[in-house]
């Protein structure tokens, strides 16, 4: 039953969240809910701020560009928020890296097989990948989609916590070889969250 999957267990005092591995076990001390949910205190980003840009830190590598690109176009096709790509080192929102074990977040990665990833809500913006996972490009059998993991993530700098229903992009567990896309919950949750419903 535990998949890989993101970072931090569902208690939602902390504004951080992470995907983990289906390979290793974690404890079950997290708060049940019977869909999408919300960090502590509801952070999100101000009416002003739907525009958004995002840079990749140095190290990512090049073939995980375009997948996480396409993640931000997913989001944005669904959603009120436009993601630009930074240009001549202007800060961006939003900074996409791939790190190994501590890497000064608080929040060392485990290795292959635990924590894929993990970000912060809003208006932090970090997305950080596990760099000693076996990352692909679409379903790769022994492998994580790094577009997939990365709508996750980007959920989560948009507001949204982890969500109960297994199809929606924030369940917080994934498979190695699998792929997946927004589902309906994701979209009523980001919905909710700015009051466009």
């Amino acid at each position: 039953m535990m998949k890989p999957r993101c970072g931090v267990p569902d208690i939602f005092a902390k504004n951080k969240t992470r995907m983990r591995s289906a390979n290793k076990k974690t404890p079950r001390h997290h708060h049940i809910v019977s869909h999408y949910s919300f960090f502590q205190g509801e952070p999100k980003w101000p009416a002003t701020k739907f525009n958004l840009t995002y840079t990749f830190l140095s190290g990512t590598p090049t073939e995980a560009v375009s997948a996480v690109g396409r993640a931000f176009n997913t989001w944005a096709s669904n959603t009120q928020f436009r993601f630009f790509e930074a240009q001549n080192n202007e800060k961006a929102d939003i900074t996409v890296s791939f790190e190994r074990r501590n890497h000064g977040d608080g929040d060392p990665f485990d290795g292959a097989g635990g924590t894929l990833a993990h970000a912060f809500s809003p208006p932090d913006g970090r997305v950080h990948f596990d760099a000693e996972e076996s990352w692909a490009i679409g379903p790769v059998a022994e492998a994580y989609d790094v577009e997939t993991v990365a709508l996750h993530e980007i959920g989560h700098i948009l507001g949204l916590q982890h969500s109960s229903v297994e199809g929606a992009i924030m369940y917080p567990e994934i498979g190695a070889g699998i792929t997946k896309g927004l589902h309906g919950d994701d979209i009523q949750g980001i919905n909710a969250l700015y009051n466009l419903v």
